[in-house]
């Protein structure tokens, strides 16, 4: 028999014992249901008799037990009773096996199995893609990988679920996602670190899109970087930085200057005292065990992101990812402009944060517009010269540091009654798709740029910033 003309891989014999271990002991699917779905089965009705198990294992309201006789209502009522050979299969399946004990080893050969089916279902599409020729050779690589990573993500197409579901889920409680979470290796959110801004946002929630806005040289990268390691050290969380505008080595001081409080310039000559060293080797002991991965590849496409990000993410299993910035990115679509080119990526974007069911914390410059105004407060229009990021993100958050923009001198000359707020920075929520807007300060310690939260102690006054609609 030819390569063509062989069965694919399968297990009549594993398949009937799953069953029949199944109406024999109808407490035998607690332990396989999780894993084992009907389309694994080889033998379409073998497939529909354990569907009709599982229908009655999940059927609400009143319970009941699975064995042959409700098994064989529940097929009569789908209309396959006859089909599947009527009473007299279904006494088979319960001959073939005399105890279910062994039901979790029958449906681990029927799971496998239909994994190496979908495997070779999964090569014929690859060997398609090859075919092709397409002259976009990552695009083509891509493809081809995203057939794998579906595969081995046990991933299908969404449907419809009912309401009652997704309720049961949010009303297990914040406790019960922690545990669960806790269990499975993920985090149900990622804190910033920053306890103002997590209080506001409740972390970087899963699937969403973070902007991180603001014009060049207020701190966006520093801030960004803050938050990776605060993630990272303080919450293990797995992070991926998408680097485009500074090398790894640049990443890596800057992430050293904060962590050691030491000057970033010091820090770059390698030019500091006994004291400073010490402090040096202490930070670097910590980010070194940190789980922080940087990809400073310059003009990355998305394609090459995406691909790399879900490699990570099946590695290690990624709970955020930074990317430094936006406007650096090149679309994998040719576009007329810029500004569709920035609609694009911003879309890709957002589609793999849901795709991962990771946050994205995308970097985004602001058009010039914001220096035209006084005071030159960010605000949401800003965004729209770059296309629909505005539209795509689920949080916008702006960078505003009146010490930017005035000088000590001017600043007592129109403001005698306020301090001068040196090192103050002002991080505006502008849009939050899913709670309330508002705004945060935090201190920036440039020399070492490092964010901090401000004691609550410490009687600053807020920055009068002007309020605007989105």
């Amino acid at each position: 028999m030819g390569d063509n003309e062989r069965l694919p891989p399968h297990n009549i014999e594993a398949e009937e014992a799953v069953i029949g271990s199944v109406l024999i002991d109808p407490d035998a699917i607690l332990t396989i249901c999780d894993f084992l779905k009907p389309e694994a089965f080889y033998r379409e009705q073998n497939r529909w008799v354990y569907q009709a198990c599982l229908s009655l294992y999940q059927r609400e309201g009143k319970k009941e037990d699975i064995d042959q006789i409700t098994v064989a209502q529940e097929l009569a009522r789908q209309g396959k009773l006859e089909v599947v050979g009527g009473l007299g299969y279904l006494s088979h399946l319960v001959s073939v096996v005399p105890t279910s004990v062994h039901v979790e080893h029958y449906a681990e050969i029927v799971h496998r199995l239909w994994v190496s089916r979908q495997l070779i279902a999964a090569a014929a599409q690859i060997a398609a893609i090859g075919y092709e020729a397409d002259p976009d050779v990552e695009g083509s690589l891509s493809r081809a990988e995203d057939v794998l990573y579906r595969l081995h993500r046990g991933e299908s197409r969404r449907d419809f679920v009912h309401i009652r579901s997704v309720m049961d889920d949010y009303f297990e409680g914040p406790d019960s996602a922690l545990s669960a979470a806790g269990e499975a290796g993920r985090l149900p959110h990622v804190l910033t670190g920053f306890a103002g801004l997590d209080e506001l946002l409740g972390g970087l929630q899963r699937s969403d899109m973070v902007i991180l806005a603001a014009r060049t040289s207020l701190g966006k990268s520093s801030l960004a970087l803050n938050i990776a390691r605060n993630a990272a050290v303080e919450q293990g969380a797995c992070v991926a930085i998408f680097s485009l505008e500074m090398s790894k080595e640049q990443v890596v001081q800057r992430l050293l200057a904060s962590e050691a409080e030491v000057d970033l310039q010091r820090i770059k000559n390698r030019r500091y005292g006994v004291v400073e060293q010490e402090c040096v080797n202490e930070a670097a002991g910590i980010l070194s065990q940190a789980p922080i991965y940087v990809d400073d590849s310059p003009l990355l496409r998305v394609v090459e992101m995406r691909s790399k990000a879900r490699r990570l993410n099946y590695e290690r299993g990624v709970d955020l990812i930074v990317v430094d910035y936006l406007q650096l990115i090149r679309s994998d679509v040719r576009t007329e402009n810029k500004v569709q080119e920035i609609s694009e990526i911003s879309r890709s974007l957002k589609a793999l944060a849901r795709e991962l069911d990771v946050p994205v914390l995308a970097l985004s410059q602001l058009s010039r517009a914001v220096e035209s105004r006084t005071p030159p407060v960010p605000q949401l229009p800003d965004l729209r010269e770059s296309g629909s990021i505005e539209q795509d993100a689920d949080v916008v958050m702006f960078i505003y540091r009146e010490d930017v923009y005035y000088k000590k001198e001017e600043w007592e000359r129109q403001y005698p009654d306020r301090q001068y707020p040196e090192g103050l920075a002002t991080i505006k929520v502008a849009k939050h798709r899913n709670g309330p807007t508002a705004d945060r300060v935090l201190r920036f310690r440039q020399n070492i740029v490092k964010f901090e939260s401000v004691p609550e102690e410490e009687d600053i006054e807020q920055p009068a910033l002007p309020r605007f609609s989105g």
